[in-house]
């Protein structure tokens, strides 16, 4: 017993060590004077409002640019939650636009020198909303544990007079004179006989007079200081503000007792810096929908506890505030589903989203922070249609964000949250892509013809939901279009992406939810049919939710064009992973060899460039200068070329979308032909499936005779063959035994029985 005590004493030194080190190191506690070295130390850091705090975090975690087929985008790097220690926050798949846009609100925000609307983040359910706001704050709660996030508030702290009698000391040494500043704010608690928290957790400077704290404010933060080049916005609350109510009336007693010696005042001024939390309600609250106003106050000196106060006090009724903007105060307050309050109970947002004041009784609350709410589409079409509507559109600044349209995000989405510790089994390969593709069909709309001219309109009247999708997520063109067209098509990609942004019924606000989606996976992670997550349980549970429309609004919708035909796109989402588990499977028993196609087309552009112009090719064999072979050009235009190209046009084409490849690419020594023209790789690849169908079948079936009871009857040499092809699916594409079985008798079902 006792070596177990002396090991539960030594740890807990060595812990109260650590933590007393880094309480000093953090320069948790500070006296008036101690703060104001602080913030002349670092006073952009020290000087910033709330909102230019939530742009710095923004900034601090850094951000990329996102190159895609349907734009460029700045994506900031905290929303991918990189910095969380435990790996267990979500990152924010996709949705760029919504940070630039919140960047840029809160850049405005600086700019004004306040905070004077209300983001409203609005959307389908599920379409990440919560998620985004989240992110921010965790991120917010992190930099504030950094040297260059710390935040400070006050204290008004009051020493027992009998200790100090008895020989205590008063801060930096007892018996100041007037006039000197001296500090209670180090003593011992013990050594206290009250210590009054500000409610609003201000900043310590509005203790400071305004026309001195603004001079002071101007010197340390205006141009050329701090040796930064960038102008730096010093807020109207932080030049023109002042303390809250109870602060302000302490301040004003103390003045008067001390008999204007401001240096006394101070001395009862304890500095602490805090830490943003959403779980304490620390400058980050989240308000869920509720049916009151979201503050309130008390009075404080109804508590007999605060007798010990000085008698300059105890005459004082102060009122101390409290609720979701109390404690949001300099940070950022999120009002979850705002719209589904009754009007009456959010109309005090116009003041505080216009000037940052809220009237409590006998007096107003004045506040810093950044504002927040969220709204799925329904309620913001019915706020719109309310009369007060248009009071509160000046002061909202409204942010769309919708479903995501690209498949590689949604799909990251999946991987992410549903693993095998997620479902307790193996995640088969394409489980998660064939979710992530039924999903996103599901939210694409059918192009308007009338957008567009000439040509261009019939390419995109033409475009089916599959050949779209593409074409956001990799630029693929349909294989059936010319190369001049697929070039025209892909040039206006982007304009295809944004068509449809001004219209309330925008493509991505209706469809499937990831919320739904993620939903099916963990149904069909349940399946028995399988020891893996399979996509086949998925294609089953994607299947059942058609079959009851009633349940989601996106299932009504009438088919136009083959676009929202939601249980056809269950087969789409099939032969997207059937095409891919083919291809796996080729390539892993080598059947198929991607070099030998690239060599193909490498030797077909050899002879198509000397075509074109007019010069005679070298014989590597026999060294002789002869005419490009036409034979040979011909048969590989009979695989890939679509049917009414003419040949001259399709070669010269070709030349010009290389010659045009290296003008973009002029760092690349070698040319990928497979980068520029995918789809006609493609048209090789399947004209090779159908040529040699039987014997993949044959091979396909040996694989799957290996993986059954029937291995022993294999010849070795078989056996061999099937072991070293399990190896790369293994390997390659992450396959198991298991899932391999099922994956080979799917695609035996689907595409190679007669």
């Amino acid at each position: 017993m006792g070596g177990s005590s002396e090991e539960a004493r030594r740890k807990l030194t060595e812990v109260g060590g650590e933590v007393k080190s880094a309480f000093v190191e953090q320069r948790s506690l500070l006296s008036f004077e101690e703060y104001l070295a602080v913030f002349l130390s670092a006073p952009r850091h020290q000087g910033r409002s709330s909102a230019q705090y939530l742009r710095d975090v923004l900034d601090h975690y850094g951000s990329v640019e996102v190159e895609t087929p349907v734009g460029s985008f700045r994506r900031y790097r905290l929303f991918d939650q990189e910095f969380d220690p435990t790996g267990r926050a979500v990152r924010v798949a996709g949705q760029e636009e919504v940070q630039q846009a919140i960047y840029r609100a809160l850049g405005n925000f600086v700019r004004a020198r306040r905070v004077d609307k209300l983001i409203l983040l609005h959307g389908p359910n599920g379409s990440a909303k919560s998620s985004i706001v989240q992110a921010l704050v965790r991120a917010t709660e992190a930099y504030s544990r950094t040297p260059e996030g710390a935040l400070y508030r006050y204290h008004w702290v009051f020493p027992s007079e009998r200790k100090l009698k008895g020989g205590g000391t008063v801060g930096f040494g007892s018996g100041s004179a007037p006039g000197e500043l001296g500090s209670y704010a180090h003593l011992d608690g013990e050594a206290l006989d009250a210590r009054l928290a500000c409610p609003l957790r201000d900043h310590p400077l509005l203790l400071v007079p305004r026309a001195e704290r603004r001079a002071i404010l101007e010197a340390a933060c205006g141009p050329g200081a701090e040796g930064g080049a960038e102008e730096f916005v010093l807020s109207d609350h932080l030049l023109e503000g002042e303390p809250c109510h109870s602060c302000h009336q302490i301040y004003t007693a103390l003045l008067g007792a001390y008999r204007g010696d401001y240096l006394k005042v101070l001395r009862h001024v304890q500095v602490e810096r805090f830490y943003v939390s959403a779980r304490y309600q620390q400058a980050a609250v989240t308000v869920e929908p509720q049916l009151s106003v979201d503050a309130g106050f008390h009075q404080v000196t109804a508590d007999r506890s605060h007798g010990a106060l000085p008698p300059a006090l105890q005459s004082l009724t102060l009122l101390e505030p409290f609720g979701p903007l109390v404690a949001a105060n300099r940070g950022i307050l999120d009002f979850a589903d705002l719209l589904k309050r009754p009007l009456e109970n959010f109309k005090y947002l116009l003041g505080v989203s216009e000037t940052g004041r809220v009237a409590l009784g006998s007096f107003l609350l004045h506040l810093d922070a950044v504002l927040v709410g969220t709204a799925n589409e329904t309620q913001l079409a019915a706020f719109q249609e309310a009369a007060e509507f248009s009071s509160f559109r000046g002061r909202l600044e409204l942010v769309r964000v919708p479903y995501l349209r690209r498949r590689t995000q949604e799909k990251e989405i999946y991987d992410r949250q549903v693993t095998r510790a997620a479902v307790g089994k193996h995640v088969a390969p394409h489980a998660t892509e064939a979710a992530a593709t039924w999903a996103v069909l599901t939210r694409l709309k059918k192009p308007l013809r009338d957008r567009y001219e000439g040509a261009l309109a019939g390419l995109v009247d033409g475009l089916r939901p599959l050949e779209k999708l593409r074409l956001y997520d990799h630029g693929t063109a349909p294989d059936r279009l010319s190369l001049s067209q697929a070039r025209e098509l892909r040039k206006h990609v982007q304009d295809l992406w944004r068509e449809s942004d001004i219209y309330p019924n925008y493509e991505g606000r209706s469809g499937a939810s990831a919320r739904e989606i993620k939903t099916a996976l963990l149904n069909a992670a349940q399946s028995r049919r399988s020891a893996c997550l399979t996509p086949a349980a998925v294609l089953e549970e994607l299947e059942a939710i058609c079959r009851d429309p009633t349940g989601h609004d996106f299932l009504q919708q009438e088919p136009v064009d083959g676009y929202h035909a939601h249980a056809a796109f269950v087969g789409v989402a099939e032969e997207v992973v059937l095409d891919a588990v083919d291809e796996e499977i080729r390539d892993a028993m080598g059947m198929v060899s991607e070099s030998q196609y690239r060599d193909l087309f490498g030797r077909y552009v050899a002879q198509v460039s000397h075509w074109v112009k007019g010069e005679k090719i070298r014989d590597r064999l026999t060294g002789d200068h002869r005419p490009p072979d036409e034979r040979q050009m011909v048969e590989f235009e009979n695989v890939v070329m679509s049917p009414g190209n003419d040949r001259g046009d399709f070669r010269r084409q070709l030349i010009s979308a290389i010659g045009a490849h290296r003008l973009d690419h002029p760092a690349e020594s070698e040319i990928d032909l497979s980068a520029i023209f995918p789809d006609l790789l493609r048209r090789l690849r399947d004209h090779y499936f159908e040529e040699r169908k039987r014997e993949l079948r044959q091979s396909k079936e040996n694989l799957l005779r290996y993986l059954s009871d029937e291995r022993p009857a294999l010849e070795e040499r078989t056996r061999a063959r099937m072991e070293a092809a399990l190896r790369v699916m293994r390997d390659r594409y992450g396959y198991c035994d298991a899932c391999a079985q099922d994956a080979i008798l799917h695609l035996l079902r689907r595409r190679y029985e007669d």
